[in-house]
């Protein structure tokens, strides 16, 4: 169905395209940026967090994540629409605890997109001066950058499906050579073991080692995101998260522990400690070449530059379903006639993310230890808690519908799923002043901002009684055969 068969039917908009799981599983991994992560957070998390044996928090976080996405994708055959998270809670526990987590995934999204934008204006800045270029603040390459992300956003999601998938196979790739090189030459003192002994792993930090690991997975549950961009969205969203999972959860576990064997159990905390930002650089300089440092240094750039472009079209297209549901003004829903894009709800977004950037460059924050840190601290707790809501929904989903009675997907998998989010949840909130530079202040502030996106949420459910009742009628989504009805008396209950 075209869009330009309907343009007389203002009311109903609806994104098109023909994406399979393989660009799918490309958006979802670039938007968990590896080499950002490998790069930014695995020598942070290897410093203020357990050491040596940092790798295997890569492995717990995936098995927690694994058992979250059987009930997640389970209930994504039942729930139509496209709004991630905040549909699927809003089809659980109702439409007030539904938009105040769509409030609350607004802000998580748009800090990590802050923080983005702080890391990625340093090393543009870095690699621009280390080449003989003019020194200009992070945040002019910030606005550029922008820039770009605003035209490719406004366009037809295939158009920033190719351009993430050459820059991901580029950036997986470097990474890959770097690992294959080490475990080749058998690390600085054979390969580390640490990672597969629990009494290292639960010395020093493990709580923070574990926030960090995590934040390199937010982005994967944007697979129901994209729904009404695929082919076969029954087969092809569950099949999509599990790939994107374990692709990331290897990918970061594998990488994470070269780079430690890559300097020694104890010369790989130095280094983290000394020079974090360096690390990856300096790896692969010593392993590969003078020349896959600079190549490393251009594909960090491209890294981030990728995750930007992903969370922006993640952003935009929560916008787009809260325009459509009501929650936030109807012209938010509206989808470009040519390019079947979220057009409006991605100029929402650039301004979102315009008003971070200059906030952070009057405020003089660094672009690293403060606009990245912090609001990639500020994400962490939000897409935990929003996490841990779904996984709470999905049992109560399951339990009142009876769409799917097998014991494993409904409720098995999703219990232990909430426990261990439950507990990860726990250790970041405790550790968040930790996470924002040892400020209580701080983190309070941070706690405040989340809790008032939520309190926001609920308040228009409160006085827009029509808002998100509708939701999957008014996005254009095929209403599912049985459970549709069902469903709305559910939530006019």
């Amino acid at each position: 169905m075209t869009l330009n068969a309907r343009a007389h039917e203002p009311p109903t908009h609806r994104l098109s395209g023909s994406l399979g799981p393989g660009a799918v599983v490309f958006m979802v991994v670039a938007a968990a940026a590896p080499l950002t992560v490998i790069a930014g957070t695995v020598p942070l998390g290897i410093s203020a967090g357990n050491g040596a044996a940092y790798p295997a928090s890569y492995i717990v976080c995936t098995v927690v994540l694994l058992f979250f996405a059987v009930g997640f994708t389970a209930m994504a055959k039942h729930v139509p629409g496209a709004g991630a998270f905040y549909t699927f809670v809003t089809h659980g526990l109702g439409r007030h605890v539904g938009l105040g987590s769509a409030f609350l995934a607004l802000l998580s999204y748009t800090a990590v997109q802050g923080a983005v934008y702080g890391y990625l204006g340093a090393a543009l800045g870095d690699f621009v001066t280390s080449h003989g270029g003019p020194e200009l603040p992070w945040y002019l390459w910030a606005l550029i950058v922008l820039a770009a992300v605003a035209i490719l956003g406004y366009r037809h999601i295939d158009l920033s499906g190719k351009v993430l998938g050459v820059l991901l196979l580029c950036e997986v790739g470097i990474v890959l050579v770097i690992d294959a090189a080490v475990i080749a030459r058998g690390g600085a003192e054979g390969l580390s073991t640490a990672a597969l002994r629990p009494s290292e792993f639960f010395s020093g930090a493990p709580g923070i080692a574990l926030i960090f690991a995590v934040a390199g997975y937010i982005g994967f549950e944007a697979t129901a995101v994209f729904r009404d961009e695929v082919r076969d969205p029954a087969r092809t969203i569950p099949r999509a998260t599990y790939l994107a999972l374990v692709d990331i959860g290897g990918f970061y576990a594998l990488s994470s522990w070269a780079l430690v064997s890559a300097w020694g159990d104890e010369g790989a905390v130095v280094l983290a400690t000394e020079n974090p930002e360096g690390m990856i650089i300096e790896t692969a300089t010593r392993y590969v070449g003078a020349a896959a440092g600079d190549v490393v240094q251009v594909l960090l750039v491209t890294s981030l530059f990728a995750a930007l472009l992903s969370f922006h079209n993640v952003l935009s297209r929560y916008i787009f379903s809260l325009g459509n549901s009501a929650a936030l003004p109807a012209r938010c829903g509206r989808s470009h006639v040519r390019h079947a894009s979220p057009y409006v709800a991605s100029v929402v977004q650039t301004v979102s993310a315009l008003v971070l950037v200059v906030a952070s460059a009057v405020g003089g924050l660094d672009p690293v230890t403060e606009v990245f840190a912090w609001f990639a601290g500020v994400a962490s707790v939000g897409v935990l808690a929003l996490m841990a809501l779904t996984s709470i929904a999905v049992l109560v989903f399951f339990r009142r519908s009876r769409a799917d009675t097998r014991p494993w997907p409904t409720l098995i998998a999703p219990a232990l799923g909430l426990a261990g989010l439950s507990a990860l949840l726990a250790m970041t909130i405790a550790n968040l002043p930790l996470l924002v530079g040892g400020s209580g202040t701080l983190a309070a502030v941070v706690g405040v901002l989340l809790a008032g996106a939520f309190a926001g949420g609920t308040a228009v459910a409160v006085l827009r009684p029509d808002a998100a009742r509708h939701h999957h009628h008014s996005g254009g989504v095929a209403p599912a055969a049985t459970t549709e009805t069902e469903i709305d008396k559910e939530i006019a209950r």
